[in-house]
This record gives C-alpha cells, sequence and structure tokens, in this order.
C-alpha cells in the first residue's frame, strides 16, 4: 500500500507530520467543490444570520401575502383578528352608507375608522407573512439541494457475489425507490436517499445538509451508518439500504418545517388563543349590551345622544388584545426560525416550548463535557530513566497509531521536549498495531522493540524478557488511575532484555469554558447531570472538575432510561442528546431529545429535534432558544394588556361623553376631541403592532437568571413600558391630527 506524508492538526490546532495510509479516510481529505453545485442549509442559515430583517424581496411577497390572508377562512384561525376583520367589513358598510347622507356620523370619521381596522388586520397579516417568509426563503434554498438523480438498485441478495449483485442491478430514478431498496452507490455519486449503510465504508461529503465542508466516515454497523439523500460520496462506494419513501426524507421534513405555514400550533399557543378568544367574547358581549343601554340612559334623561356603532366597533377593537393576538403566530414561526439558524431541525413546536421549560439536562461525558478523546498531559519516567528517553519511546510507539491518543503522545513529545516527528518511510521500521488480545502497540525499530499498552500486558511483556515491573511504576499507574485518568506503560526489549521506561498520563480534558456553561445552566435553574461509561471514580473526577450537579456512571440504555423516568416522576422535563441506537430508548422517553445528525436513524427518528452540527454541547444552545421564545411570548402579552388600559382611558370617556358629559373628566390625557380621541386610539392599536414585527421576529433578548428575577425584569420594562407608552402615543398622534385640522 502506497503510503504518503500529511498535516494533521494535532489537540491544540498545530500541524504535525505523521505517515498514513494513502487510502485511508482522515479529517484532512477536502471535499472537492465546484461553484454553483449545491444550495446549502449553510448557506441558507447564514442568510438567515446576515440578510436584514426586512429583506426587500421578503417584504414584497409579505405585503402580498397580507391581503392574501384576508381570507375568512384564514382569520377564523385566530379569533381576535377575525373580530377585527368582521369590524372592519361593518364600518365599511356604514362608511358607503354616509357617502349617501344616511350614515349615523360622518364619512369622515367613519372612513377613518375602516381605513385603520383594515390596517390593523393587514399589519396582523404582514407580521405572521413576514416570520412565514424568512422560513420560506430557507426552505426555498433546501429545495434546490433536492433534484433527480439515478440510483443503481440492486436485484440479489447480499449473499450473493459483488460482480452478480452489480450485472443484475437496474438504473432507475431516486423518485422510484421505496423504503427497504437497496442500492449501491460509488464515489462521485450522489446517495439517492435516506438511508442506513448495511455494507462497505466511504468518505462522504454532507456540505449539502451540514455545511461543513470536511468529509465524514460512513460504514456499517456502529453510530456512523445513517446517510441522507442528497449528500455525495467521494471515496469509495456503499450498499444502503433506503428508509424512507418519497417525500418522506429528512429533507422533505426539514421543509415542511423550515416553511412555517405548516408548522402545527404548540399547546402553550392553543392555550393563550382559547384566553384570548374569551377575553373577545367577554367583550363582544359588554359592547354589545351597550348600544341598548347608551339608547336607554338617553331616553330616560331626554338628553345626549346614543353611541354609535361605528365607535362601538373601535372600542371593542382597543379592549380586546388585539396586540398579541396579531403577533402571537409570528412569534411562534420566528422561534422555530431561529432553531433553523442554529442548525437544528425541531420536528414540532412542541419541542421547541418544552426546551424554554427544561429542568433538568442530561449530557454525555464524551464530545460534550470532554473533548472527546483523551490526551497526553504528561510522562512520568521510571526510576533511572531520563524522561527524554521515555517522550522519545513514547513518540516513536505512536507514529503510526492513528488514534487521537496516539497523536497526542506525538505532539506532547515535539512541544514540551522538542522531539520532531520522523518520515515513517525512512526509518524502515515495522510498526505492531493495538489488538484487543495484546492490549500494547509498538514499534521494531533497528533490533529494538518498543511497547506500549495497558499495564498489565506491559508487564507480562517485561516479565516475559526477563525484566522486572519497578514499584515505582506500579505506584504511578495507580495514582493516575485513582485522578481519573489512563496510564499507558512503556517498555522496550533489546538482546532479549526488557526494561520500564515509564508512564503516560492520558486523560480525559474537560473543554474550555464548560464549568461557566454549567453556571449559567444552574443560574437558570437547570440541574446538569452527566452520564459516562466511566467507572465511577473516573467520572467523579471528571465530574468534580466540569461542575455537573450529578453523574451517572457505568451507565446502561436501562440506567439511562430509568435516570430520566425519575427525574420525570418528580415533576422535572428532562432534556437529553444522543446518537447511537442504544441511546434511542432514552431520546423516546425524554421531553427534549436531540440526535445527532451523524448518528443512527433510529435515534433520530426517536428524537424531536436533530442537530445537524452534530454537536453535543448544541443542547444548551437549544435550552436558551426555548426560553427566549417563552419569554417573548410572555413580554408581548404582558405589553398587550398593559397598553390596552391607557387606551380605557383614551376611549371610553370620549365614546359615551355625548351620553354622560360628566365623563369628561377622565379625559386626563387632554385629548381635543371624542372623535379625534377615538381615532387616536384605533391609529396607535393598528400602529403598535408593525412597531413590535421586529421584536417579535428577533425575540426578547434572554440572560440566564432565575425566573422571579426574569418576570420582575420583564413585568417591569413590558408591563410598566406597556402602560406608559400608549399615553404618549395616543396624544402625540392626537396633537398630529390636530395640526393636520384632522380632529
Amino acid at each position: 500500500m502506497n503510503k504518503q506524508t500529511i498535516d494533521r492538526p494535532d489537540v491544540r490546532g498545530n500541524p504535525t507530520s505523521v505517515s498514513t495510509p494513502q487510502t485511508q479516510l482522515g479529517a484532512s481529505i477536502k471535499a472537492p467543490s465546484r461553484p454553483g453545485e449545491r444550495a446549502t442549509l449553510e448557506s441558507a442559515r447564514g442568510a438567515a444570520k446576515t440578510r436584514p430583517l426586512f429583506e426587500r424581496e421578503i417584504v414584497r411577497k409579505a405585503v402580498r401575502a397580507s391581503f392574501v390572508k384576508l381570507d375568512p377562512r384564514h382569520q377564523l384561525r385566530n379569533p381576535v383578528m377575525f373580530v377585527v376583520e368582521v369590524g372592519s367589513v361593518l364600518t365599511s358598510l356604514l362608511f358607503l352608507q354616509a357617502l349617501f347622507g344616511k350614515g349615523e356620523a360622518s364619512a369622515a370619521f367613519t372612513g377613518a375608522i375602516a381605513a385603520w381596522l383594515w390596517f390593523t388586520v393587514l399589519f396582523a397579516n404582514f407580521a405572521e407573512a413576514m416570520a412565514e417568509g424568512r422560513g420560506k426563503a430557507q426552505a426555498e434554498a433546501l429545495r434546490r439541494t433536492k433534484k433527480e438523480t439515478l440510483a443503481r438498485r440492486l436485484r440479489q441478495p447480499l449473499q450473493a457475489t459483488e460482480q452478480e449483485r452489480i450485472d443484475t442491478s437496474e438504473t432507475v430514478a431516486s423518485t422510484l425507490l421505496r423504503k427497504d431498496d437497496i442500492v449501491r452507490v460509488k464515489a462521485g455519486e450522489f446517495i439517492p436517499a435516506d438511508g442506513e449503510v448495511i455494507e462497505g465504508v466511504a468518505s462522504v461529503d454532507e456540505s449539502a445538509v451540514t455545511g461543513e465542508s470536511a468529509p465524514v466516515v460512513r460504514e456499517s454497523g456502529g453510530d456512523r451508518s445513517a446517510v441522507t439523500g442528497g449528500t455525495r460520496v467521494i471515496s469509495d462506494w456503499l450498499v444502503i439500504r433506503v428508509t424512507s419513501n418519497p417525500g418522506e426524507g429528512f429533507l422533505d421534513r426539514m421543509i415542511s418545517m423550515v416553511e412555517g405555514a405548516k408548522r402545527q400550533k404548540t399547546p402553550n399557543e392553543i392555550a393563550l388563543d382559547i384566553l384570548l378568544a374569551t377575553l373577545t367574547l367577554i367583550f363582544l358581549l359588554v359592547c354589545i349590551t351597550l348600544l341598548p343601554f347608551s339608547i336607554y340612559s338617553v331616553n330616560a334623561a331626554g338628553q345626549g345622544t346614543p353611541v354609535t356603532i361605528t365607535v362601538l366597533v373601535a372600542l371593542l377593537v382597543c379592549l380586546i388584545p388585539t396586540t398579541i393576538g396579531g403577533l402571537l403566530s409570528a412569534i411562534g414561526i420566528a422561534g422555530m426560525d431561529r432553531m433553523i439558524q442554529a442548525n437544528v431541525i425541531a420536528m414540532s413546536g412542541r419541542a421547541v416550548e418544552a426546551a424554554g421549560d427544561v429542568d433538568t439536562l442530561l449530557l454525555d461525558k464524551t464530545g460534550t463535557i470532554t473533548l472527546g478523546n483523551r490526551q497526553a498531559t504528561e510522562f512520568v519516567p521510571a526510576e533511572g530513566v531520563r524522561i527524554e528517553e521515555l517522550a522519545d519511546a513514547a513518540q516513536l510507539a505512536s507514529l503510526a497509531d492513528e488514534t487521537p491518543e496516539g497523536r497526542s503522545i506525538v505532539v506532547l513529545a515535539k512541544e514540551k521536549y522538542g522531539l520532531r516527528a520522523r518520515d515513517v518511510e525512512t526509518l524502515h521500521a515495522h510498526f505492531v498495531p493495538f489488538t484487543a488480545q495484546s492490549r500494547m502497540s509498538g514499534v521494531d525499530l533497528n533490533g529494538t522493540v518498543i511497547r506500549k499498552g495497558a499495564a498489565d500486558a506491559v508487564q507480562r511483556f517485561v516479565e516475559s524478557k526477563r525484566g522486572v515491573f519497578p514499584p515505582r511504576v506500579r505506584a504511578a499507574v495507580d495514582n493516575i488511575a485513582k485522578q481519573g485518568g489512563t496510564p499507558l506503560v512503556v517498555a522496550s526489549a533489546q538482546n532479549e532484555t526488557a526494561r520500564v521506561l515509564g508512564v503516560i498520563h492520558l486523560k480525559d480534558i474537560v473543554k474550555g469554558g464548560i464549568r461557566e456553561r454549567f453556571a449559567q445552566l444552574r443560574r437558570m435553574g437547570i440541574k446538569t447531570i452527566m452520564i459516562t461509561g466511566d467507572n465511577p471514580l473516573t467520572a467523579a473526577s471528571i465530574a468534580a472538575e466540569a461542575g455537573v450537579d450529578d453523574y451517572l456512571a457505568e451507565a446502561t440504555p436501562e440506567a439511562k432510561l430509568k435516570l430520566i423516568r425519575e427525574n420525570q416522576a418528580g415533576g422535572r422535563l428532562v432534556a437529553m442528546c444522543g446518537d447511537g441506537t442504544n441511546d434511542a430508548p432514552a431520546l423516546a422517553q425524554a421531553d427534549v431529545a436531540v440526535a445527532m445528525n451523524t448518528g443512527t436513524q433510529a435515534a433520530k427518528e426517536a428524537g424531536n429535534m436533530v442537530d445537524l452540527d452534530s454537536n453535543p454541547t448544541k443542547l444548551i444552545e437549544v435550552v436558551e432558544i426555548g426560553k427566549q421564545l417563552l419569554i417573548t411570548r410572555g413580554a408581548l402579552t404582558t405589553f398587550s394588556i398593559a397598553n390596552d388600559v391607557s387606551k380605557y382611558f383614551a376611549i371610553i370617556p370620549a365614546a359615551f361623553v355625548s351620553t354622560y358629559p360628566a365623563l369628561s373628566k377622565l379625559n386626563i390625557m387632554r385629548l381635543a376631541t371624542p372623535g379625534s380621541a377615538i381615532l387616536s386610539a384605533v391609529i396607535f392599536n393598528a400602529l403598535i403592532i408593525i412597531a413590535l414585527i421586529p421584536l417579535a421576529l428577533r425575540g426578547v433578548r434572554y440572560k440566564p437568571a432565575k425566573a422571579t428575577t426574569l418576570l420582575t425584569r420583564n413585568l417591569l420594562l413590558y408591563g410598566v413600558g406597556g402602560l406608559i407608552a400608549p399615553f404618549i402615543g395616543i396624544k402625540v398622534i392626537d396633537l398630529v391630527l390636530v395640526a393636520l385640522g384632522l380632529a
């Protein structure tokens, strides 16, 4: 096999020269790129992050959609805005009546009220259309990744020879593939559908889905067997069992979730809809009864004039919570959009909401809390052995070791002791790979045999060569184990005589800043639990260093499931992430289950979210986005209810001053006339929706804090702010109307 020397990044990001087989799949392989070859989710996500909030094309489509959404069948989904639309129609009819001189009020006043009520409905539609438009722009980018390709469908069973299967295969369009079909994909071909690798190993370019340019290895068995339709094989070949029918693949589900129009309402939204509908019904009944009551009062007093229907409609629209009613849908759609920007596909809005209420986080140790691979941190020499001699032997024994641990040993020897990595070609060495039987690896070089491995395995090797395993080395091995590390003993033999050189300390490196992030979660009231297959001693050491609240050692699928159920039984909402088939039961049980895109099909089907970056720490981001969604909805609901109070002071005295002149004393804002007061309140009611659209789309800024702190802050900011802002806004609008001679 031909070999070549390539530069691999070490654990600190520095390049190190190591020798590797030319056909081996590694992180250094770069996927070929061709201009215009694909539109990736990364490009869609990047565009979503950088594009202006009111992009011209999205605004243009949203304006058009605002009129389309005037369809009463659409408005019926939102009881608040449906009532406003009915009021708009009614006042428009009254305006037409006034034009012919038979109206209950002047045509100018009735027409102005009708126009601003229509604007209120249109602005609410515009908010929803803007949120949908941003999602649809991303969905369109995803659609461009879908292309019909040709696939080689195998007819012969897997037991047949490869040539027999190829000879009897047939070429079909990817759209004709069905679940459980078997296809063969070779280098340069696109994977035609979602599937599970059942034979072969290959490097796959998944940038069309993840945006990551570096290819990944996909192989049969294990947790790296799932492949996604639309990705491309760039080396070797794969035999794949299709796991989805046309229109049911991963990209199809992504597109349907990204498009806000197809998003299902969540339980919290439904509950809030019911509350808003109830309030609307109550105020509707109140306003209906006010007309006969006003007529009776005028007749009984023998003075004044009854309230008009136009004024009652304006009163009703200002009384009901139109602000939150107009923005509620946009808030939910924008929350899903923020998930997409984080490269997380939420399979339901319920999962996004649940993320905001999570109070227990289950995190896997490897790759989440630690860097994912043990790294060499120090050399401990045996008595009478120079540390440079130990480092040199350890590096030689690790030159052909392609594991992250082996590379970290090479890097440590190079950086700490100035030992340059040598080209294996010039050494003429025979490398001995690690096996489960020997539990050692090493190199035979110029008559010297160097081995590194587990302490008991190296001890047997040394004693078989008439050597002695020193007590000091045994003590170092025990000490490293007690600290939660992994000891590797290095020995050399020459002329059938062996000696122990020392110990390499391999350690799980806790990610930088992870302790601070756990502290943030603790301030949010979230308990963190580390899950690991390590022994309790190692688990306790890592847990203490990382700062988690609790840990589960020697975890099995049954133990994970039991832990989740115990927490849920205690009234907690649990979130976890996983990528393997053995994680599927726990993912299915968790309230928020984030499956890694690189994981198995079973894990992705069990989860209610898929992280396209396959970054387990994304779970923390998911929780923050969920909390931001809930806080945004709560803040704008608070603002909506609070700003209704000031509208009462503006419109109620103006509406009934003709019936009850004494109500003029309640005109605390000193509005010019009853007509201008009513019109100012209606105009403000419409404009505040458009003013809050950016906040609904971006979300209220979230800072980790206790629930009571967040509640207090939002009550002060959005409650008090919602109470004060309308007084100022309505007064300013009244002054403008007076200045324009429209009062």
